[in-house]
């Protein structure tokens, strides 16, 4: 199964699909996501999944990056089943890592989507200077300069952490939600995004806390030849192998588990059994 890309977008199409997943990463690994979370990413497609991601440019216009990604995810989509598989209907994910969890629940919130539901890694929603360190040193240097060039305001996400939070628990249209938490992750906010998608969907969201970090869903297959004579580096980096593969193979189980248990929900909902 090798990467194609689409109108932009790269692409994983199983032999027999049995769902379709619209990724979007983190800010500063979102252009190379096929590279950047190929072992996720390609772990699913196993499972029979067609992966589309979609990279984009992290800017201030978070609003508009995410009506970007959407046109190019169903401009893939409509060519995908006019030219590469002959299923039609099948059930679409978000999954999204960090700030892809906010460009997912702003395309929720402002546009009408199929999605049979969305899985929300790590998410991240703060404030510009609070996300970029180099934005809080701006925000000081531009208040003093403000005495002669009068006020200065400082550059900030579009729309807001507080707009955010307010279109979700207002436009949100998403019922079915996974939210996953790591729990080394200093800037997860899944906490406060769990209490708006419970007062707006009571018992549809499940929250699973794992043992990693904010970078667990960018892990790779590591390759560590042991010295023959086994040194204690040997040792370290035998034991750092096995903890990165737990993490990553755990949070890719438990993304499995929520996937087949969403499809079967939707199946029974329709009227259909799996055999």
């Amino acid at each position: 199964m090798d990467w194609l890309e689409i109108s932009g977008n790269w692409v994983l199409i199983p032999r027999r699909p049995i769902g379709m997943i619209h990724f979007l990463g983190g800010a500063f690994v979102a252009t190379l996501p096929h590279l950047s979370y190929r072992r996720l990413l390609e772990f699913l497609a196993q499972q029979g999944y067609v992966i589309v991601a979609t990279p984009f440019v992290n800017t201030f216009e978070h609003t508009n990056i995410a009506e970007t990604v959407l046109w190019q995810f169903d401009r893939t989509r409509y060519i995908l089943e006019d030219r590469y598989i002959a299923e039609r209907n099948l059930p679409v994910f978000g999954l999204g890592h960090s700030m892809g969890c906010k460009l997912h629940l702003l395309i929720g919130s402002l546009y009408e989507v199929e999605r049979s539901g969305n899985i929300l890694i790590s998410f991240n929603n703060f404030a510009a200077k609070d996300s970029i360190p180099l934005m809080g040193q701006m925000s000081q240097v531009m208040q003093q300069f403000a005495p002669q060039f009068g006020t200065m305001t400082p550059p900030e996400f579009t729309p807001t952490p507080d707009e955010t939070n307010r279109m979700v628990r207002d436009r949100y249209e998403v019922p079915n939600n996974l939210l996953v938490k790591f729990s080394n992750d200093t800037l997860d906010q899944t906490r406060t995004l769990s209490g708006i998608l419970d007062d707006r969907f009571p018992g549809r969201t499940e929250i699973c806390k794992l043992k990693g970090n904010h970078m667990t869903p960018v892990a790779q297959d590591l390759k560590w030849d042991a010295n023959p004579n086994f040194t204690p580096l040997d040792a370290f980096g035998s034991w750092f192998k096995q903890e990165v593969f737990r993490e990553i193979e755990q949070l890719e189980q438990e993304l499995l588990y929520w996937l087949r248990q969403s499809r079967e929900s939707d199946e029974s909902s329709d009227g259909f059994a799996l055999k």
